[in-house]
């Protein structure tokens, strides 16, 4: 039986199709519930167990412009630096639906619970966490 959630059926879906994009050094690209040899190889490199693909953008899905978008990951990006985590910029960006790319940060070794309270606390639907499999998985957060 699927998740009860207040997520539509179609953003589930978008969100499940959805390319998360890392950049920094040596990009690569996240899909849901697919192992990721780069994503395992970080998080080796980087001695963590977890790490978590999170926005602060566009709050429950709802367009926000450019300039509250950018402020906003500005704060998420403040608070990360504050509690001493390194994010790596990303995008998550769907690969034909239209809806614009949404800028991102991974970040490695962030625990489940610390992504979804940082993801709520930002008003998020979703966040994309990975624990040791290095497996990108949907986490549902309303």
């Amino acid at each position: 039986m699927p998740a009860r959630t207040a997520i539509d059926d179609a953003t589930l879906r978008a969100y499940r199709e959805t390319e998360y994009r890392v950049q920094g050094d040596t990009p690569f690209i996240l899909k849901i519930d697919r192992h990721s040899a780069a994503l395992a190889a970080l998080h080796a490199r980087l001695h963590v167990a977890s790490s978590a693909f999170i926005t602060a953008a566009n709050p429950f899905s709802q367009p926000c412009d450019a300039s509250r978008n950018d402020a906003r990951q500005q704060a998420l990006a403040a608070e990360l630096a504050q509690v001493g985590l390194a994010a790596i910029a990303g995008i998550g960006q769907h690969p034909d639906n239209g809806w614009p790319g949404e800028p991102s940060f991974l970040v490695p070794g962030l625990s489940l619970d610390a992504a979804s309270a940082l993801g709520t606390k930002y008003g998020q639907n979703a966040i994309v966490w990975s624990g040791a499999d290095a497996v990108p998985r949907l986490i549902l957060l309303r």
